[in-house]
């Protein structure tokens, strides 16, 4: 099948405004009639939520956390982009257009992008009316700071906590909805299926995590904003809870699941130090601002002291290998730069596995102040953990699994393929392409849930009879049925393996074969490994306590259940694009000099898979990719 992604014509500055104009409406007094689930309270799904109650929607709000100030989104870091232009370095809407496509190697849909960089500037003013308290410059007036992939500085943030004061931004305009009403908030709460009749999605099942009573939420539209899934290599930046559960369930019903295998790999990450651990953690981006990225030019050199090896003996990689971007080169890039010098024997820290990010020549430049004044709380967390003082010594740093650029399929309204059903955020597959800028994510998450959503979901909602769902239709008790079922079959194994032991297994697998470096040897290796789990999880592994309780044993189980089926259609997505682009680096796929080698004639279309049933291959669909306004070329940051 070719898919269509609905995406408007003519010039491409007038599109966005010309498809909001050409949207239906849904009049106030008849908001009031439509009822909307929103899964997921991050930026993306809190920003919807509030949004849509302010509108006069009647929402639900659904998450895993206690409260929805626990979501991931609260772990970001360095910033979130926009194209204001107060710096006066030639930034411009269409600059932050070209940068986004060219950064994500030409695998995204340009209208979406454009929508994207001209929605940007609306967050900003959104973000400060909320009081969320930006860095300012001595004038008083926002900051910016620069990002990998880009020669300007577009980026807003609040010291390294910029995802944090964001998120509570949000979440009071989400309280003040709840307040109201309009709202109506289900905390420790995780969806477990969707529901969809007569191929229309009409709500949800979900698990009380307090009290393990199974129910169905039904509604005139769902919204997933659940977030990614690189929680699938195990170890990874992100949350222990978040998963890929919530879009698993909906690709069994029907949603197509595009580009998988385009996962993003954090170059900024404190290495690990041993199998106790349990997640990484990230140090941002915007450390690359003042941070020099080297490694020692001899292997001998490798374990002694940084401050021991002389300036002359310091290979600064990413300033010898891309002097146009330098350490600010995008993060695919980055990666792989560092584990190139960790591969060829010069990696510093337990194992090898790391390389130096230093910030003396800025100390030097600007004085260990002002230093402190831009990213004191990133060194006091890289300290707590490491016991290194970074002012005085340089960070040790490798890359981790961080975000997910694949998601569920969604045409321009942020529909899928199945009426009703509305992706946002991470969780759709949009706007990166084959590999995210930093601080993009933000932007992202704010712009489908503030200036996105509201406008497509209304074109929908009025095209349906407001209300036309009833919990009492038979496939809202077979997804209940079908949910329980599942859950008793996970309690009846009473094997001998623990959930963590096949989960880490699997992580294993993944990262050295669907890692940082594939190749079609590495990942049909994978695919005969991860069946083995599989299979191991369904006949050994042991779930403690009960259904009807909380248990967190059951929470992670149905969590690895889906990542161990999840995990081979990522392989299977990665091992048939034979090319390398972004993220998705294909070993015999590369230029002489190393970089990403794309394959434009055979390659240049989103993938986007469609369940088949259990045992059955899935089916492959495209949409093609066509360039208009930013040429097709060789992807260059030297």
């Amino acid at each position: 099948m070719i898919l269509d992604g609905k995406c408007p014509t003519g010039p491409i500055e007038k599109t966005w405004d010309k498809h909001r104009f050409d949207l239906k409406l849904v009049n106030p007094a008849n908001k009031r009639k439509y009822k909307v689930i929103v899964v997921g309270t991050g930026l993306a799904g809190g920003a919807a939520a509030a949004s849509l109650g302010e509108l006069g929607y009647n929402v639900e709000a659904f998450c895993y956390q206690d409260s929805p100030r626990r979501a991931h989104s609260i772990a970001a870091q360095g910033g979130i982009n926009a194209a204001k232009a107060y710096p006066n370095d030639g930034d411009s809407i269409y600059r932050l257009f070209y940068d986004t496509v060219k950064g994500g190697d030409f695998r995204a849909r340009e209208a979406d992008v454009w929508r994207l960089a001209q929605v940007s500037n609306n967050i900003i003013d959104q973000c400060v009316a909320q009081g969320v308290p930006f860095a300012r410059d001595y004038a008083g007036y926002l900051d910016n700071r620069s990002f990998g992939g880009a020669q300007v500085s577009r980026t807003f943030y609040a010291r390294g906590q910029t995802g944090q004061q964001l998120l509570l931004g949000a979440y009071s305009a989400l309280s003040r909805q709840i307040k109201e009403k309009t709202v109506k908030m289900f905390p420790r709460t995780e969806m477990l299926d969707l529901v969809v009749i007569d191929g229309v999605a009409k709500g949800i099942t979900v698990r009380d995590l307090i009290t393990g009573e199974i129910r169905v939420h039904m509604a005139d539209a769902v919204c997933l904003a659940t977030g990614g899934y690189v929680n699938v290599f195990y170890l990874s930046t992100n949350a222990m809870g978040c998963s890929v559960t919530a879009i698993w369930k909906a690709y069994k019903k029907g949603a197509f699941l595009a580009n998988p295998c385009y996962t993003q790999i954090h170059p900024t990450c404190i290495p690990q130090v041993g199998d106790h651990q349990s997640k990484l953690t990230l140090m941002s981006e915007s450390l690359r601002n003042d941070g020099r990225c080297w490694a020692p030019k001899k292997k001998e050199d490798s374990q002694k002291y940084p401050g021991d090896i002389p300036e002359e003996d310091r290979d600064y990689y990413l300033e010898r290998k891309y002097p146009s971007f330098g350490n600010l080169a995008p993060r695919d890039i980055a990666s792989r730069a560092a584990k190139e010098q960790c591969d060829d024997g010069r990696g510093v820290g337990p194992g090898g596995r790391g390389v130096y990010l230093d910030f003396q020549t800025a100390i030097n430049r600007v004085g260990e102040h002002t230093i402190k004044e831009r990213y004191g709380n990133l060194f006091e967390m890289y300290e707590k953990i490491t016991a290194e003082d970074a002012y005085k010594r340089p960070m040790r740093i490798y890359p981790a699994p961080h975000y997910s650029m694949g998601g569920l399929w969604v045409d321009y309204n942020l529909m899928s393929n199945i009426p009703g059903l509305f992706v946002l955020g991470e969780a759709n597959f949009s706007v990166h392409g084959a590999n995210r800028l930093g601080a993009s994510a933000l932007m992202q998450g704010l712009a489908d849930g503030y200036f996105v959503i509201p406008y497509t979901i209304s074109g929908y909602l009025a095209s349906i009879k407001a209300g036309d769902y009833s919990a009492d239709h038979p496939e809202c008790k077979k997804s209940i049925d079908d949910v329980k079922a599942n859950i008793n079959k996970m309690f009846s194994i009473e094997g001998k393996k623990t959930v963590s032991e096949i989960y880490r297994a699997l992580g294993r697998v993944m990262w050295e074969n669907v890692g940082m470096a594939r190749s079609k040897e590495s990942l049909e290796e994978a695919l005969k490994e991860i069946p083995k789990f599989r299979e191991e999880f369904w006949n050994d592994v042991n779930v403690t306590g009960e259904g009807g309780d909380f248990n967190q044993q059951l929470e992670n189980a149905g969590r690895v259940a889906d990542f161990l089926e999840f995990a081979e259609l990522m392989t299977r997505d990665a091992l048939i694009r034979e090319e390398s682009c972004g993220g998705h680096f294909r070993i015999e796929h590369q230029m002489p000099d190393g970089e990403a080698k794309r394959d434009d004639e055979n390659f240049c279309h989103v993938t986007a898979w469609e369940y088949k049933g259990v045992g059955n291959a899935p089916e492959q669909h495209r949409e093609p990719l066509k360039f208009e306004n930013v040429h097709l070329a060789v992807r260059s940051y030297k």
